[in-house]
């Protein structure tokens, strides 16, 4: 093997490595909230920013990366982007307080995303054969299933036998093997449609995101109808629809908007952005159910999660291979059909259901239906793009995962609040002061501290009423996912081709 071309799957496997990295950090944190709740006094709102932080500029940012990528080198920019998530890990992890943690987690975000959007760009050039491409699309989806899925079971090992900021300096060999594996073998490429970096869509864009994930994240704490939440859902519409027609009037665009006219693309994204959406949602609220609810360790809880990664190691590369033999659409549209089914069944469990049966037969029915969306809808996208719109497809694809992911958790964490915060009021009445009840609403690790600290008497009847509580903040999570799962994949089903497209014409690498 030459070393100026190293194996295209030696490629595949530093950038799986890369992928993984990345991703793991979506949801390595879940375990450690309630720590972080317990030891930083975080707030159920709080917790929802030490999660979306990462999401947010990293969403935000990733169509500025792609760019980036394209035009300096994709190999350059994403060794530039691990060294700064490196440096950002270690910042994360000796935080001292909520807002230190938030800061610091929005700076591994903002690293990540000059990492990721190269992984696809490079194995999208790398792979020219449509069945090899199918099969890399398959591998590459199914690392960040696992990363999805791993990300508990790792936290929850070290929170078992260190302290939570271990869970961001595991990030530091992992980024030093990556970068050396990387320099060693993935070849430099950049894209030879050089155009000016658009700043001011960066902005009108990144700006919009963030209004509009932190109106949803503030709502139930502001209120749906206040002034200030209505003001910055009208800001995000307002920074959309002006992104839209800067870029539009163009001729050198951050993003061309107009590939969205392009049904296959614009249907491939939106299943994207749906099934990362009810994943992340749904893994929100399933690690502070077992913890503070079944009362599992953080390492047990992780060990709870491995059906979900066993599931997509098997299933995402088959879903892939599935769609060029039956078509993308039937595929994908079923993915989130069961995806929906899966939070419908879990937002009808009792607190007490048995794990081995209805929970784990939901994990195992939601990891199915979200294996079977990534890569056929990643293979969607690009495969709807010509040449000079890879980098353009490749962050919009990374983009929607973020966004997605950002969302679900704000939405089903905020559908959560809605009904848990008034129910947790109630049930504590005139027990505490006002101020103390107020403090207890605000998360379920705060909740059961304040009651525990009661006489058993009182306490023990409250306790119940909290994890019902608990337990209808879930059930209504998990129908809003549910809802926009079923609702989305109609457009699959009417939008998304019934054959794979062939794959666009290679952009040579330089």
């Amino acid at each position: 093997m030459s070393p100026k071309k190293p194996h295209k799957w030696l490629v595949l496997a530093v950038l799986c490595l890369s992928v993984f990295l990345v991703v793991v950090d979506n949801t390595i944190v879940n375990v450690a909230l309630p720590s972080l709740s317990g030891q930083l006094h975080a707030s159920n709102s709080a917790l929802q920013w030490i999660v979306d932080a990462y999401s947010l500029p990293f969403a935000g940012l990733l169509l500025a990366g792609g760019g980036l990528s394209d035009r300096l080198g994709r190999k350059r920019v994403m060794q530039v982007g691990l060294l700064f998530f490196a440096a950002f890990s270690a910042l994360s992890a000796w935080s001292h307080s909520a807002s230190q943690l938030i800061t610091a987690r929005a700076l591994m975000g903002l690293a990540a995303a000059f990492i990721f959007p190269a992984t696809l760009s490079i194995l999208t050039i790398t792979f020219t054969d449509a069945r090899d491409r199918a099969k890399a699309y398959g591998i590459w989806g199914a690392t960040s299933g696992l990363a999805v899925a791993f990300g508990p079971l790792t936290g929850g090992a070290l929170i078992e036998h260190f302290w939570w900021g271990s869970v961001f300096l595991v990030n530091l060999p992992l980024v030093a093997i990556t970068m050396v594996a990387g320099q060693i073998v993935i070849p430099e490429s950049k894209s030879e449609f050089n155009r000016k970096f658009d700043f001011t869509g960066l902005v009108l864009g990144s700006s919009g995101i963030t209004l509009l994930v932190l109106a949803i994240i503030q709502g139930p704490n502001w209120g749906w109808r206040s002034t200030t939440t209505l003001g910055l859902f009208a800001g995000s519409v307002a920074l959309f629809a002006g992104f839209i027609v800067w870029e539009r009037r163009r001729t050198e665009p951050l993003l061309d908007v107009r590939v969205f006219a392009k049904p296959a693309f614009s249907a491939g994204a939106t299943s994207i952005a749906a099934s990362f959406f009810c994943l992340f949602g749904f893994i929100f609220l399933l690690t502070q159910y077992f913890q503070l609810v079944r009362g599992y360790s953080a390492l047990s809880a992780g060990v709870h999660t491995l059906p979900f990664a066993f599931t997509s190691m098997v299933v995402t590369p088959l879903g892939a291979l599935l769609a060029l033999r039956i078509g993308t659409r039937w595929v994908v549209g079923t993915g989130l059909v069961l995806m929906g089914v899966s939070l419908v069944w879990m937002g009808g469990l009792p607190a007490d259901a048995s794990f081995v049966g209805p929970i784990l037969g939901s994990m195992i029915t939601m990891a199915t239906g979200f294996s079977l969306i990534t890569a056929p809808s990643t293979a969607a996208v690009m495969g709807s793009l010509s040449p000079e719109q890879i980098g353009a497809g490749s962050a919009v694809n990374n983009v929607t995962r973020e966004l997605g992911g950002t969302l679900g958790v704000a939405v089903v964490g905020s559908a959560f609040s809605s009904v848990f915060g008034p129910q947790v009021l109630h049930a504590l009445g005139t027990t505490v002061p006002s101020a103390v009840a107020q403090r207890a609403s605000e998360s379920m690790q705060a909740a059961l501290g304040t009651v525990r600290a009661l006489p058993a008497s009182v306490g023990h009847s409250i306790e119940s009423h909290i994890v019902t509580s608990f337990m209808n903040g879930l059930h209504r999570g998990c129908f809003v996912a549910a809802g926009a799962a079923f609702f989305l994949s109609l457009l699959a089903f009417f939008l998304l081709p019934t054959k794979a497209d062939q794959p666009p014409v290679t952009v040579a690498a330089h």
